[in-house]
């Protein structure tokens, strides 16, 4: 079992920053591949970002130079650093974890881009 705790949501102006952080606890953090999901209103979850146990990474076409994901293995925690956000990056953001049978989820930190 893994428990995660999102944290760093908030409201931002448009083109500001904001770094999420998920605690993870309950089992070996560094062998999972950790992810980043959002979503909007009436929209479908997507992915946003991961990052493997080996620390190699992939982004959504749609956060590519804006947002980097990383993870600190000593502290069994995954950080989404996020900059230039527009509007439409507003979102509950979701961290995961998960290995080739098993995904957990956090219950997410709401991030709003406004004006």
């Amino acid at each position: 079992q893994v428990q995660l705790v999102e944290s760093g949501g908030g409201l931002v102006q448009p083109g500001g920053s904001l770094r999420l952080s998920c605690a993870a606890s309950g089992s070996i953090f560094s062998i999972y591949t950790m992810a980043w999901y959002r979503q909007a209103p009436r929209t479908r979850r997507e992915l946003v970002a991961t990052i493997t146990d080996k620390s190699s990474t992939m982004y959504a076409d749609s956060v590519k130079g804006r947002f980097t994901i990383s993870r600190d293995n000593d502290k069994n925690t995954v950080y989404l650093q996020m900059s230039s956000l527009q509007p439409e990056d507003t979102a509950v953001y979701y961290c995961n974890a998960a290995l080739p049978r098993t995904s957990y989820w956090g219950k997410g930190t709401l991030v709003t881009v406004s004006s």
